[in-house]
């Protein structure tokens, strides 16, 4: 499950810190939780991709080894985004 380019380039522009960031641990985190969202959706009717839930399991990872980053490096900026995407922590 891919996001859309429009949906992309939407996500980053509200997550970026300076003009051309698209790697920074907050747009990372954002593109992760898109990803997670949707794939979280596709398993509501296909209860059997066991491939697919690999790899949800494996961006969830990844997106909590970045927000454990984020909240050692720039708490302010946790704090923040997990008010912006609505995490649960």
């Amino acid at each position: 499950m891919t996001l859309a380019k429009e949906k992309k380039k939407e996500i980053i522009k509200n997550f970026k810190e300076h003009d051309k960031d698209t790697g920074s641990p907050s747009v990372q985190i954002a593109l992760l939780t898109e990803s997670i969202n949707s794939l979280s959706e596709h398993f509501k009717t296909h209860k059997r991709d066991h491939h697919s839930r690999h790899g949800l399991l494996r961006m969830v990872s990844i997106r909590r080894r970045l927000l454990e980053y984020l909240r050692r490096k720039d708490p302010k900026e946790y704090h923040d985004i997990i008010k912006r995407l609505d995490l649960r922590k």
